[in-house]
């Protein structure tokens, strides 16, 4: 029998898709002379705010800037845990801008923001899964941030170094699936639990992964370049693209709720769901 999954309700943070293109190229995802279909790109977007929305979590929005293409890519802007937001410095001087429009939105919404003096990416490297926070190197964020984060939030850190330019971010190769509450009297001393494919990380880093998570759900490449990873669970349902049909078959086998919401817009730039998705946590 699969385990019986309890949603929570959560917090997100997004950005309408008004200005995206694909302009310059960062990643081998994109490639600026392949249109994009900005009217398809907003469809998508919205039935995406919809989905969470049906599914009961609150979703906020932050105003697009022009001249920011990747603004929509909200997860890159920061990381909050416990109210407390620390921002971005992002490797492509195309997207440095998109830091302080973001960092507005958090000072108007009452939070004061950590500018990171290393390159950092927000939760495209930097993903919380239990008492630890997972952070992705090799390609965007720094070790040196690793250790900026690691001081600000007074939690383990644990780096992971990326091999794979298809998955330039963490979040491209690992979803965290439930981080369980160890008080809970339901699941006492367990920690989180995570999918992710393990041939992004470098060899130690999927033995690391390995001995964290020995239950993990594994990933395999096709479904990992459908941005099968790059998925948003909120304990019981995973917002995951239509194309990772073999991931949503093992994740319903551990009794998890696949629920299909295309961007495939957005797989032009490299983003998917959980690109577009920040987490306030407070």
């Amino acid at each position: 029998m699969p385990e019986s999954r309890v949603p929570r309700p959560r917090r997100y943070l997004v950005c309408e898709p008004t200005y995206f293109t694909v302009r310059y190229a960062i990643n081998p995802w994109m490639h600026p002379d392949v249109p994009v279909d900005t009217g398809l790109a907003l469809i998508q977007w919205r039935n995406l705010v919809r989905a969470y929305r049906d599914h009961g979590h609150t979703v906020e929005t932050v105003p697009p800037v022009p001249g920011l293409p990747d603004m929509v890519f909200a997860a890159n802007s920061a990381l909050v845990l416990d109210g407390r937001v620390f921002g971005s410095l992002f490797h492509a001087p195309e997207r440095r801008p998109e830091s302080s429009a973001y960092a507005a939105w958090f000072k108007a919404a009452g939070h004061d923001v950590y500018r990171p003096e290393s390159v950092c990416e927000g939760e495209g490297d930097l993903v919380p899964a239990g008492r630890y926070i997972l952070a992705g190197t090799g390609f965007r964020t720094t070790p040196e941030a690793h250790r900026e984060a690691q001081e600000f939030f007074g939690a383990p850190v644990i780096g992971l170094r990326l091999v794979d330019p298809y998955f330039y971010h963490l979040d491209t190769a690992l979803c965290v699936l439930d981080p369980v509450d160890p008080s809970a009297p339901s699941a006492p001393g367990r920690e989180a639990n995570i999918a992710y494919y393990p041939d992004a990380f470098s060899p130690g880093s999927r033995e690391v992964l390995a001995r964290l998570f020995p239950d993990a759900v594994l990933a395999t490449r096709r479904d990992a370049l459908a941005l099968g990873l790059n998925s948003v669970s909120d304990g019981r349902h995973v917002f995951l693209p239509p194309r990772a049909t073999d991931l949503a078959d093992r994740l319903a086998r551990r009794g998890y709720v696949p629920v299909p919401v295309d961007l495939s817009e957005f797989l032009k730039a490299g983003g998917g769901i959980k690109c577009c998705t920040q987490e306030i946590r407070s």
